[in-house]
């Protein structure tokens, strides 16, 4: 049997387009796990994916702030990334970051997709970080210390928590308000959890920076040789959350070496510093392939930013998930 859309582009006129469906941030995080975000992202990169080959953010000044512009394309599926960055805005009772996801399928650049952008973060950038500390981190580890209090502090406790089973959260952070918050949430997983200070980084086996501090968090020369350390706090040049004596003794695994050099403040400084060289740096796709092993006799460090190849492979798992559902 003919459709209708069949008859009327044999009769040489348009389909009608098939209308986008809306993704609010509940659905988003009903519709895709931390383990599935992990999944997904993981996949992409073992099936020959290369993040170099994604186009960089464009970063446009707007009103007080800027926007955001991070497109993307993997096969069959295309979208782009509008997130707006306006400072004053929590003066106005309003978000500081907002963005909104338009996914298309490729063969068209039909939208078939609206998402709601900021849950899309929250949701892809502790999957990123969960796949390098996968591969990173010892086995065995039992302690993860997280500076930081904020929705990506919390995101990334429970990512962690898939890959590894810890003993112990350690939760640093400058209110102590918002530190017994992150606490209790990591308390809500069936975690051990307490409030701690830079210091704990001498016992931890992996350490998260989800914070927008511009110094360095804590005294590299404390951590220890077999920890996996994951910066992700800022995408700034100027800004770093680890010290040039820490990057210059790890291992550092990157998502994209061109891309942390542009934008990874943390790689960009510890390089003016002279304690980190740009041949060093290794891809993240390389360490998920086996192309190159994770070191054994050093810290391992992953310095994210976030690219735009990661929101559209969550976000293309979201979609197709709930189209499967509706089978």
């Amino acid at each position: 049997m003919v459709s209708t859309n069949d008859r009327r582009t044999a009769e040489g006129t348009e389909p009608e387009p098939q209308q986008p469906r809306h993704y609010s941030e509940e659905q988003i995080l009903e519709s895709v796990s931390p383990r599935r975000a992990r999944k997904l992202l993981e996949a992409t990169l073992a099936g020959g994916f290369r993040p170099e080959e994604d186009p960089a953010r464009d970063n446009v000044a707007a009103g007080e702030g800027h926007m955001l512009l991070m497109p993307s394309v993997l096969g069959e599926w295309s979208g782009i990334k509008v997130a707006t960055v306006s400072p004053g805005n929590p003066q106005r009772g309003l978000p500081r970051i907002q963005a909104t996801y338009l996914l298309m399928d490729t063969a068209t650049l039909s939208v078939r997709a609206f998402l709601e952008g900021n849950s899309l973060t929250t949701l892809r950038t502790p999957a990123i970080s969960a796949v390098a500390a996968d591969h990173l981190a010892p086995r065995d580890a039992r302690t993860l210390v997280v500076f930081g209090t904020g929705p990506q502090a919390l995101a990334h406790i429970e990512a962690f928590a898939v890959v590894r089973d810890f003993a112990e959260v350690v939760v640093c952070g400058r209110s102590p308000e918002k530190v017994e918050v992150a606490v209790e949430h990591a308390r809500g997983l069936g975690l051990a959890a307490r409030a701690g200070d830079a210091q704990d980084v001498r016992s931890a086996d992996v350490v998260v920076c989800a914070t927008s501090a511009s110094e360095p968090l804590f005294d590299g020369a404390l951590v220890p040789d077999s920890a996996c350390v994951v910066a992700m706090g800022s995408h700034e040049p100027g800004a770093r959350e680890l010290d040039a004596a820490l990057m210059g003794r790890a291992q550092v695994v990157v998502e994209d070496a061109a891309t942390a050099l542009r934008e990874a403040g943390d790689v960009v400084l510890a390089i003016e510093d002279g304690t980190l060289c740009e041949e060093s740096l290794v891809p993240l796709a390389d360490i998920v392939t086996g192309a190159v092993a994770p070191a054994t006799d050093r810290p391992r460090v992953f310095k994210c930013v976030g690219m735009s190849w990661e929101d559209l492979a969550v976000a293309v798992g979201i979609v197709e998930g709930s189209e499967n559902d509706d089978v």
